[in-house]
């Protein structure tokens, strides 16, 4: 079945090989990055942080990302993903300067254009570094307001989410809705349901996971009549433990008390999975059969920061 990716980090999706292999050309030392097997090394989410930015740092040109995007779009495209769209951060792009923001994007959009024609839309989600702090963000706003146009489409805050409040970042969401761009948040991860709350008073109409609405019925109920739409990456939520199992995970209850969710892998490569996988491991454990896929699918299509002629053509696969 054909899918549609809403919640995947460009640098998180960066296959350890590819990594290295940029780390050779540069004679960069990543020492502790990779286990004997040659994945990501980490423990916890502390310590996943730690080495997304340390596997990261190799990426520091224009040409880097352009690959990287390459790499990860031929990927989503094997694994039947027609539309994907990518959290980036310009504060890894250039320091979030605007001018060198540019460049980057510039080499980015050739690549994002070449894959359109090639059968995978995507579009790009300008993501805050939340524990970069409120001053910071701004400038990734900025970078965004005047970037704002066919493939920048959304605004988002990724990072620690123990790291202030959503609400501290008002400023960067506000700037980002008055260039018509559209607003998602990372939240009820780590952080619990007020973490939710917080990030709803942005005024955003998606959250980046979501899953500790669970713990509130009032909330899911308020989720459910509001229509926001939960961007939920079960496989990352087990592997780094917020849920036990994949029975446990809560996909399928905010499903059933009518929460839109959609699906999506987050760092693929740092949690051994892929949509394929994500996809296989829900119907093994609720079930789920091309109805319920289907559902999710065309949530995700109506919740998509793009054109509406794009949302016509995506639904149109999902009938």
């Amino acid at each position: 079945m054909k899918k549609i990716e809403l919640h995947l980090h460009l640098e998180g999706a960066a296959p350890p090989a590819f990594i290295r292999s940029l780390a050779a050309e540069k004679g960069a030392d990543l020492t502790g990055v990779f286990d004997a097997r040659g994945s990501y090394a980490y423990d916890g989410f502390d310590g996943f942080l730690r080495c997304y930015e340390a596997a990261t740092s190799v990426l520091r040109t224009p040409q880097d990302y352009a690959r990287l995007l390459a790499e990860v779009l031929e990927r989503s495209a094997e694994q039947g993903v027609i539309y994907t769209e990518l959290f980036i951060s310009p504060e890894f792009c250039g320091g979030a300067d605007l001018s060198a923001w540019r460049d980057y994007l510039a080499a980015m959009t050739e690549i994002a254009d070449k894959a359109r024609a090639d059968g995978i839309d995507s579009r790009a989600i300008l993501t805050i570094i939340r524990h970069l702090g409120p001053d910071r963000a701004k400038k990734t706003a900025i970078c965004a307001a005047e970037t704002a146009g066919t493939w920048v489409t959304g605004f988002g805050m990724g990072g620690a989410e123990a790291v202030g409040r959503a609400t501290d970042y008002a400023w960067s969401f506000d700037c980002a809705r008055e260039s018509g761009l559209g607003l998602t948040c990372h939240a009820g991860e780590w952080g619990g349901a007020g973490s939710i709350r917080d990030a709803l008073s942005l005024g955003v109409t998606r959250i980046g996971h979501g899953v500790r609405a669970i713990e509130d019925p009032a909330l899911v109920g308020e989720l459910a009549r509001s229509g926001v739409t939960l961007e939920v990456c079960p496989g990352s939520n087990v592997v780094l433990g917020l849920f036990q199992s994949w029975s446990a995970h809560p996909i399928a209850r905010l499903a059933d008390a009518g929460v839109r969710v959609t699906v999506s892998t987050d760092d693929p490569p740092f949690f051994h999975t892929t949509m394929r996988q994500e996809y296989n491991r829900l119907a093994d454990a609720f079930g789920w059969g091309d109805t319920e896929i289907a559902q999710i699918n065309r949530w995700a299509a109506e919740a998509a920061f793009c054109d509406q002629a794009t949302r016509d053509r995506l639904l149109k696969e999902f009938p």
